[in-house]
């Protein structure tokens, strides 16, 4: 069984409190909670046999109780805090599911002291256990989802992120969202990996699709909740002038994007957003991620902020070349912090009189250490 990095950390959490674990759809959570101990009472609100074992509270004696999907149930926050309440540290319990676990982190939380929230993330460089460019190339060409990495063919990687697409529109916005018009969502859904590696517009993608700007930015909230895609928002301090307003989007199947320079921005934004995750869920850390672009056309991929101050550039770009003049132009703005342009396919790594670092992507990677 593949080892997933965040294991370690979810048994020490449970020791302590409940854990919910969130993430994209077929991740893994299910496979990662099953392998903490042997001995695990399994309940899954989707199943009849498992909804009816919830509400009538008939559960087995187990060192690990894991409650999957129970966000669809209408009570319950009020459930689980029931169930703490009564058993606090007798009971190990772990709640898995979709975004929906993340929604109390933005309101009034009736279960507040009661869980810690982590977030599993599809697989990366150095989960794997990686080191060299073939392997990220690897990784790179299929997916970073267990079950179609796992199958190590292209064409079976393709078909999985086909038919995934169709389920998260089919059955998770389908019960976790009240949106009616599933096939336009299915058309904005597969829309949006057009726009990956520029700027997202809400209104041109209402004009295509001819749906109100309203409905089209609700929609991919939406999507965004379900950990089907992600947004990246603009970085601006007030030494900088004329940021633009747009975001960007990015899928955590990066296997979805068939650009190959798309895709690739996709993969370390994937890598990058891991990572933040990761220092934020397990450290308590500040960390964002933004991008940088104006009206002069200069350009940073990603910033990684701490405590909204930028702490790295990075541009990606498939093949070496130039330095970027947006890197250049943020070095000369910031000239403590990190910049770096990172390529897939290349071989003299250097770096320029402005400290700006010209590298293969294996290194930013297995820096990231997730």
């Amino acid at each position: 069984m593949m080892q997933r990095a965040l294991k370690a950390q979810i048994l020490a959490d449970l020791s302590e409190k409940m854990v919910f674990l969130a993430g994209p759809r077929q991740v893994g959570k299910t496979t990662l909670a099953k392998s903490l101990y042997k001995n695990c009472e399994y309940l899954n609100w989707d199943i009849d046999e498992g909804r009816s074992r919830i509400l009538t509270k008939s559960f087995r004696p187990a060192d690990l109780w894991i409650f999957d999907e129970i966000h669809k149930f209408k009570t319950w926050r009020n459930y689980l805090k029931g169930l703490y309440d009564d058993l606090g540290k007798k009971q190990k319990i772990i709640v898995t599911g979709s975004a929906k676990l993340d929604v109390l982190r933005k309101g009034g939380d009736s279960l507040q002291g009661r869980y810690h929230p982590l977030r599993l993330m599809p697989l990366s460089f150095a989960e794997l256990g990686m080191k060299t460019e073939k392997e990220a190339l690897d990784l790179f060409r299929l997916s970073g989802f267990p079950e179609p990495f796992l199958s190590q063919s292209e064409t079976k990687c393709n078909r999985w992120s086909r038919s995934y697409r169709e389920r998260i529109i089919r059955q998770e916005v389908s019960t976790n969202e009240q949106i009616v018009d599933l096939g336009n969502m299915e058309i904005l859904f597969d829309r949006l990996r057009d726009t990956v590696g520029g700027t997202l517009s809400i209104h041109s993608l209402a004009q295509d699709i001819q749906i109100s700007d309203k409905t089209i930015a609700k929609w991919i909230a939406a999507l965004e909740r379900l950990y089907a895609v992600f947004r990246v928002s603009p970085f601006g301090a007030p030494r900088i002038k004329a940021v633009k307003k747009r975001q960007k989007i990015f899928y955590y199947d990066w296997n979805a994007i068939s650009d190959v320079g798309g895709r690739f921005e996709n993969f370390v934004a994937v890598h990058l957003i891991k990572w933040i995750f990761s220092e934020q869920d397990l450290k308590g850390r500040s960390l964002d991620l933004r991008f940088y672009r104006d009206k002069y056309d200069r350009e940073v991929d990603f910033i990684v902020t701490e405590n909204q101050r930028p702490i790295l550039f990075i541009e990606a770009k498939h093949s070496q070349s130039e330095i970027s003049k947006g890197l250049v132009y943020l070095k000369s703005k910031f000239p403590p912090v990190r910049a770096m342009q990172v390529y897939m396919s290349g071989k003299k790594e250097s770096a320029n009189h402005f400290g700006i670092e010209n590298m293969n992507v294996v290194k930013l990677l297995s820096e990231l250490n997730v």
